[in-house]
């Protein structure tokens, strides 16, 4: 009975042993092994508040049992339209926050006020969100999280090119920002998976 005993603790200390080896990054949901980017040297105190927005609604997203990700557009320094990732409410794979507010914001807004606008966001857009800016007419992104590392976080490779090469390569005119206050936005993500 007490080799038994000893072989089953045995088994269990070796079992652990090998999972803390083989798994030393593993993590529980909210935690970060991660080290944030620093912002962007262009990142202004404006842009810094309109991003803890856009993080704030993503982080209501997701509580909501949606994906934590929010944009908001600013014209003349103030939130004229928000929208949140509504993916999994409706199934709509087309549903990321950009491409909804900008489907939003072409229904609601003038091309002349879309041409004076920042579109803010939380976390580096997608080649389709970045469509949608370009065609919205939108000349200035700002992001708060960057791709790459919302990727490593979550342990996955979302295929991205980086929002600055997808735009070099569409309109080079189009001001990209970012990342501002990349920790609290992965912190959102940490929170989420």
């Amino acid at each position: 009975m007490m080799s038994r005993r000893i072989l089953i603790s045995l088994t269990a200390v070796l079992f652990l042993s090998v999972v803390f080896l083989v798994f030393p990054k593993m993590e529980l949901k909210g935690q970060m092994n991660l080290k944030a980017f620093p912002d962007d040297p262009s990142t202004t105190e404006l842009d810094r508040e309109f991003i803890r927005r856009v993080y704030e609604i993503a982080r209501r997203a997701g509580a909501d049992g949606g994906r934590p990700f929010g944009s908001v557009l600013v014209h003349e320094g103030k939130i004229i339209a928000e929208f949140k990732n509504i993916v999994n409410e409706t199934g709509d794979v087309t549903q990321h926050a950009e491409t909804g507010l900008v489907a939003l914001a072409t229904q609601k807004f003038s091309r002349d006020i879309l041409a004076e606008s920042t579109l803010y966001t939380s976390t580096e857009p997608c080649i389709m969100c970045c469509g949608a800016i370009y065609w919205g007419g939108i000349p200035r992104m700002v992001y708060g999280t960057t791709s790459s590392q919302m990727g490593q976080l979550l342990g996955r490779d979302y295929m991205s090119i980086p929002s600055r090469e997808v735009f070099e390569r569409i309109e080079p005119g189009i001001e990209v920002v970012g990342p501002v206050l990349e920790e609290e936005g992965l912190k959102i993500h940490a929170e989420y998976r």
